[in-house]
């Protein structure tokens, strides 16, 4: 159980690092990331390194038997750096090159930049390949800078090439003939810029699909040069999610060791429970896809405090906790938090840490200290999989399409789609993975695919395949819309999948100012409404002035569902319990109230049952079993309290389970079984199985700090 966080002793003078160790020692910390804004102290001249001060923070985290994830900084060039080489400072879609003074002050299309990211990283791999605290590398730090100069062009032309072959072809896809756009010589091709209007949206999509794979080139060539250093070491760089994030997650998911995402909610409220279960999902997903196993790591959140947009919000007593074991539930291999000890200056000077300005003696480090023992608790489930026979799509490419688009609605959000379809999921007490591809379909007896704009042929005909042969596929509006250069398909709306939905869509009627559109059985839709036409499916439900709302088309085995407006809450999940249902699935708990959390885990026989009360009133849980936070048994009568965590070990035979007699066996083919593994495609490459591994052996490595002695690996 990786328990811990961001460590920057740099800031910091020795004697501190000696009540550090003794404080993370005392609170059960297995796992530190060091390193990552140190660039400047670890080479504060061009090729003269200072590694004797993290000499020292590596030996006393070792002897304290702390492991690291030792991180390149390559994200915080030093003021040196963009000095003698200006040309890599970035530039910004005005034109305007950015001066030193922040971090990200970096062009990842700039050889001199990437050539001192690969010497930086070979000599932080030949020092410490081998030293015992070395537990895993995190390379740089939260990727997605993007930048607009001269060198980025030419790289953006070069990717263009080989991505399109020639200016016709790319011509095509841009649809340049629109506003004389056309393309007579690859160096009239910019990033885009600043222009006088709108931007061309494929061309805004393309530069955002050229900046992740730039991005993936130089996480690789630091990746590379550590992995020859040391092949058994794991190498993961973290996640982020954000609109100025241009990072296709899903590719890059196969190209880590271990999927480690950082989490920082936006809102004080419900929503940040609700934030936070959508990417404890979505990294499982990822996960699922990329190392063929569902295992990830929260790297990165904050203990104590939620920056909105306004202010700073202390969390309540136990909601730190209480986030920590929803991560856990969900797949992660435990909690990290940025940063561990609050910095006395600098631009995140009242960022939260765990401990604060005010030092130890306070609230948020002791229930830090205490979760330590807490999480620890809970590794006995840490190797079985959560149970989701649902998922709901969250497509990258689509969020950046539809955000280059100009709309006939402009409140429409992919991100914000796939989150309400995920909450009404929750509301319906089912469980579900957050998929970035559609290539493990198998998994699952139901998908939502929210406003998934841009869909390939191949995509297409796999969905069809699917539903024809059992599954049951929810598609909302603007979902196969556009082919994946964001081209509209002709002859009427939801394109792609018209024969598969069984309606034809023949125009858009967003209602003016997000007003509701009422609906036949009382609910009320928003923010999108269409004028649908049945072309073999059936309406299921009506707008009250009569045109389909939703439908559904049998096909095959399976079924085949449009939603055409943005359902309220009650309804959408009143929908997808009824698609749940029909497709076999039972929820873990039918409709448990808003603010409970519910996640049914299982392997090897045993179940586990995670229960998490963030609301202020008792909910009757009705568990059987043992609850591994206190050791005390759970039974029927025992409520779920306001504020409570349970991590209930089921009694045999306790807990709901799929229905029986599904059509076509399809129990039998999505049930988890004795062996976890068995969730995992069985096409898994051999590099697949190289970082599972790796990973594996990290985890063995990390122990708990009290049971081992300074000269113990």
């Amino acid at each position: 159980m990786f328990y811990g966080g961001d460590y920057n002793p740099e800031q910091w003078p020795e004697e501190v690092w000696r009540e550090d160790v003794a404080l993370m020692r005392a609170a059960g910390v297995t796992l530190v990331t060091v390193g990552v804004f140190a660039w400047s102290v670890l080479e504060p001249a061009p090729g003269r390194y200072a590694f004797g001060w993290l000499d020292t923070v590596l030996d006393g985290l070792a002897d304290a038997g702390i492991r690291v994830a030792l991180a390149t900084p390559t994200a915080a060039p030093p003021p040196w750096f963009s000095r003698l080489h200006p040309e890599t400072l970035p530039v910004g879609p005005d034109g305007v090159r950015r001066a030193h003074g922040s971090r990200d002050t970096y062009c990842a299309s700039a050889p001199a930049y990437r050539a001192a990211a690969r010497r930086l990283a070979g000599a932080l791999a030949d020092r410490y390949r081998r030293h015992p605290a070395l537990a895993m590398w995190r390379v740089h730090n939260e990727y997605g800078t993007t930048c607009h100069c001269d060198l980025t062009a030419v790289a953006f032309r070069g990717w263009l090439r080989r991505h399109y072959g020639s200016l016709d072809a790319l011509n095509d896809a841009w649809t340049t003939t629109f506003w004389s756009q056309r393309y007579g010589d690859w160096a009239e091709i910019q990033p885009p810029r600043a222009t006088q209007y709108l931007a061309n949206p494929t061309q805004v999509l393309d530069f955002r699909r050229f900046t992740s794979d730039e991005l993936l080139d130089a996480y690789r060539e630091q990746r590379d040069v550590l992995r020859a250093a040391a092949p058994g070491v794991p190498v993961t760089t973290n996640f982020v999610l954000g609109d100025w994030v241009p990072v296709d997650h899903l590719r890059w998911a196969r190209e880590v060791d271990l999927v480690a995402v950082d989490h920082y909610p936006a809102e004080s409220g419900p929503a940040a429970e609700e934030e936070a279960a959508f990417l404890a999902d979505l990294a499982r997903g990822w996960a699922l896809d990329g190392t063929g196993r569902p295992d990830w790591l929260l790297m990165e959140t904050a203990p104590n405090l939620i920056h909105t947009r306004d202010r700073m919000h202390a969390k309540e007593p136990g909601r730190m906790t209480r986030h920590a074991l929803a991560a856990v539930a969900r797949g992660s291999r435990g909690a990290m938090f940025f940063q561990w000890r609050a910095s006395r200056g600098g631009a995140e000077v009242f960022h939260s840490a765990v401990v604060p300005h005010a030092g130890a003696d306070t609230r948020v480090h002791r229930e830090a200290a205490a979760l330590g023992a807490t999480l620890a608790r809970t590794a006995e489930m840490l190797s079985a999989p959560v149970e989701a026979r649902v998922a709901v799509g969250f497509h990258e490419p689509s969020q950046w399409a539809l955000a280059a688009t100009v709309l006939p609605a402009r409140a429409v959000d992919h991100r914000a789609e796939a989150r309400h379809a995920h909450r009404a999921l929750a509301r319906a007490g089912l469980t579900c993975d957050v998929v970035g591809g559609l290539d493990g379909l198998a998994r699952y007896a139901l998908l939502v695919l929210p406003c998934w704009y841009l869909l390939t042929d191949e995509q297409a005909a796999a969905l069809a395949g699917w539903v024809s042969g059992g599954g049951h596929l929810v598609a909302t509006y603007l979902t196969g819309v556009a082919d994946d250069r964001a081209r509209v398909r002709t002859g009427g709306y939801p394109g792609a999948l018209r024969d598969l939905l069984g309606v034809r869509v023949e125009e858009f009627r967003p209602p003016a100012g997000n007003a509701d559109r009422p609906l036949t059985d009382g609910a009320r839709g928003s923010v999108w409404s269409e004028l649908v036409h049945l072309a073999g499916a059936e309406a299921t439900l009506r707008y009250a002035d009569g045109p389909p709302a939703v439908t559904r088309h049998p096909v095959g085995s399976g079924e085949a569902w449009y939603v055409s407006t943005r359902l309220d809450d009650d309804a959408y999940a009143t929908l997808l319990a009824t698609v749940a249902t029909r497709a076999g699935v039972a929820p873990v708990r039918p409709r448990p109230p808003a603010g409970v959390e519910l996640v049914h885990r299982a392997a090897a026989g045993r179940r586990w049952l995670v229960a998490i009360n963030h609301g202020d009133r008792l909910y009757d849980l009705r568990a059987d079993g043992l609850d591994l936070l206190t050791g005390a048994p759970v039974t029927p009568a025992d409520p779920l309290r306001p504020g409570a965590t349970l991590v209930v070990r089921c009694a045999t035979g306790s807990g709901p389970r799929p229905r029986p007699g599904d059509p076509d066996d399809r129990q039998q083919q999505h049930d988890l079984d004795d062996d976890p593994d068995d969730v995992v495609d069985p096409a898994l490459t051999d590099e697949r199985g190289r970082r599972r591994h790796r990973v594996e052996q990290a985890h063995h490595d990390v122990g708990d700090p009290a049971d081992r002695g300074p000269g113990d690996e």
